[in-house]
């Protein structure tokens, strides 16, 4: 019987991050959750624990923190001994056309999306380096890093900047047996974008295969990518998103 895993996925309260906590649960994996709205995530691991049988762990706060990404390594190991999956899902958007965009914002989206991720990784990596099996990274970058859109110049920027760390980190990780690879979700469907009563027919028209992305449709890509499964796969991303980049449309013409 192979031992229990135990993951640590960040924007994990809704959305992607959650459908992919669920699909790793239905995997019998222990899980660290994190979100920054703790009703969110607190809820979020008592049905996770309910349904699926494993112990889930809510670590409420800004995943970009140094404290929380601590925090949340070390209950993986006082609380299961391991550390075999991470999920950095965390992230933000915020818009704005390039010539009246603020630094403020820029540091922002710089500080949660690329240092949020890029210390999380440092951290686990120092225990999975540790493990004779190694371990799994796994970044969610975003279609808006292969194709421009509009107002996302420093959020696209972030993101493509994930795809290319985990291609580098091939190069100090693979000797421990550490892989790491990245997700680019496309359009998908969540509690966030369905706040806009056009979002899905938007994007279903522009969409080679006729509809936005579900969550589980980037979870299960997700899973695929962290399992042994897929244990000859490192340094890559895997966009998912229907077929968009391929055309490109845009939703705003």
């Amino acid at each position: 019987m192979k031992p229990q895993k135990t993951a640590i996925i960040t924007g994990a309260g809704q959305g992607i991050g959650l459908a992919i906590a669920e699909k790793l649960a239905a995997q019998s994996v222990n899980l660290i959750l994190n979100d920054l709205e703790e009703g969110l995530i607190s809820e979020a691991c008592e049905r996770i624990s309910n349904i699926h049988g494993v112990s889930a762990i809510a670590i409420p706060g800004d995943a970009s923190s140094q404290k929380v990404i601590d925090a949340m390594v070390q209950t993986a190991l006082s609380n299961f001994g391991t550390l075999d999956i991470v999920v950095a899902n965390s992230g933000i958007t915020l818009f704005g056309a390039f010539l009246e965009y603020s630094r403020a914002d820029f540091l922002e989206v710089t500080r949660v999306n690329q240092a949020g991720t890029f210390f999380l990784a440092q951290a686990a990596s120092k225990v999975m380096k540790n493990q004779a099996h190694g371990g799994a990274l796994l970044f969610t970058s975003s279609v808006t890093a292969h194709q421009s859109h509009e107002n996302l110049a420093a959020y696209a920027m972030s993101k493509a900047a994930l795809e290319m760390l985990a291609k580098n980190l091939v190069l100090e990780l693979a000797p421990y047996k550490i892989r790491v690879n990245t997700i680019a979700p496309g359009a998908t469907v969540t509690n966030r974008t369905v706040m806009d009563p056009d979002y899905e027919s938007t994007w279903s028209k522009i969409t080679p295969l006729g509809r936005p992305a579900a969550v589980q449709d980037i979870a299960n890509a997700a899973a695929f990518l962290v399992s042994d499964e897929a244990r000859h796969i490192t340094g890559q991303t895997l966009i998912i998103d229907g077929g968009w980049t391929s055309v490109s449309p845009s939703p705003y013409a």
